[in-house]
């Protein structure tokens, strides 16, 4: 994993979105000469695979906290009040 991957691990999958949604805008300007968008799009890339990291954590987590005591998955319909705050 390189260093930019590190710091963008750092960030929450929020921030990291922002920042996503940051690169998009400055490819999508037109602005950035070849070398810029290109430098651009792999600081994109690196967030998309930090964001999926992310939520392939909380999937994990999630399909721990919903197995029934034999590990075997169990649907459960959530409901406004289960929602943490």
């Amino acid at each position: 994993m390189s260093e930019q991957d590190r710091a963008h691990d750092d960030k929450s999958f929020e921030e990291c979105l922002r920042a996503l949604e940051t690169v998009v805008e400055r490819i999508e300007s037109g602005e950035l000469n070849l070398e810029e968008s290109l430098a651009t799009f792999e600081e994109g890339v690196g967030l998309v695979q930090s964001c999926n990291r992310k939520l392939s954590e909380v999937e994990r987590r999630i399909e721990v906290l919903t197995k029934d005591p034999d590990g075997r998955p169990r649907l459960q319909e959530w409901t406004e009040e289960e929602s943490p705050d």
